[in-house]
């Protein structure tokens, strides 16, 4: 039944999701925009964040060291997969660089899969985290008010690192134009490298953060990646302010259509899309020089 407090209850999980599909479109669009790969394993790296952190927290019971140690995890193998595949495939045709991604997603979910099943983990909710808070007009898990507190935060780091430093002043310029960066005598292979390993962090943060909400499965990425490109072709392909409104419109959409049907939630969301690129094809907030 739809009601005044469960639609409100439906707005703050549509904001919660919202910040979470930001933060994982945020690395996509900035590795699209800055290496003009397309890169599909970034749902996987997603899910094996969830169970990077599951492994640190079942070592160690600490849910701070779980996502520290999980992200950290993530991020060295974006490094790696960049340094050893991705950096060999700049040159060739696009449908190349989505079948290698596209590849390396399947070889992650299988090693996942071999090493813990395909039934899904379960990481707890920190025991200071747990409970409801009442809001004064509804009472609403803690957790869920902590994810959305915690994906405006490291939102707020990268827009410092892309916005306040040497190192996004260059790969805003990569995303424009990364030939004249390369001129410029800058060493473009060492950016897309640290780009590349920070996209795949962003995306195994969250999904550390959202596995105490939803418990990873070595599936759970396909269907992340799904909403994650809507949520990039909302915004605009190539901008982390668009990757961070289109985020909060979609999970907005998804959260609030499965209040009246859940299934017509993804429906939704591809209609919305749909509108966008029909009336704004680059996206509300996109960069035409990449689109």
């Amino acid at each position: 039944m739809l009601n005044w407090p469960n639609l409100v209850s439906q707005f703050f999980n549509g904001l919660a999701l919202g910040a979470v599909l930001a933060l994982i479109s945020s690395g996509l669009t900035i590795i699209y925009g800055t290496l003009g790969v397309l890169n599909l394993a970034h749902g996987a790296m997603f899910m094996l964040g969830g169970y990077a952190g599951y492994v640190v927290w079942a070592a160690t019971g600490s849910f701070l060291l779980a996502v520290l140690g999980g992200s950290i995890f993530v991020g060295v193998v974006g490094l790696f997969i960049e340094l050893v595949v991705i950096r060999r495939f700049y040159g060739r045709p696009p449908e190349d660089q989505i079948l290698v991604t596209f590849g390396i997603g399947i070889v992650i979910v299988e090693l996942v899969r071999l090493a813990f099943g395909s039934l899904s983990v379960t990481v707890p909710t920190p025991p200071i985290l747990s409970g409801v808070m009442h809001l004064g007009f509804l009472f609403y898990p803690t957790y869920r008010i902590a994810v959305l507190v915690i994906a405006v935060l490291a939102l707020g780091v990268l827009y410092i690192i892309l916005y306040r430093t040497r190192l996004g002043l260059i790969v805003r310029a990569g995303i424009e134009d990364s030939g004249m960066v390369s001129i410029l005598g800058i060493n473009v292979y060492r950016v897309f490298l640290l780009v590349f390993g920070i996209g795949a962090m962003a995306a195994g943060f969250a999904g550390i953060i959202h596995a105490p909400v939803v418990a990873p499965t070595p599936d759970v990425g396909a269907t992340i990646l799904v909403e994650t490109f809507v949520v990039v072709v909302i915004g605009g392909i190539g901008s982390f302010p668009g990757a961070v409104l289109g985020g909060l419109i979609s999970g907005e959409i998804l959260s609030l259509t499965s209040a009246i049907d859940p299934a017509y939630s993804e429906v939704m969301l591809f209609v919305v899309m749909t509108l966008v690129l029909m009336l704004r094809p680059e996206g509300l907030l996109g960069v035409r020089g990449r689109a």
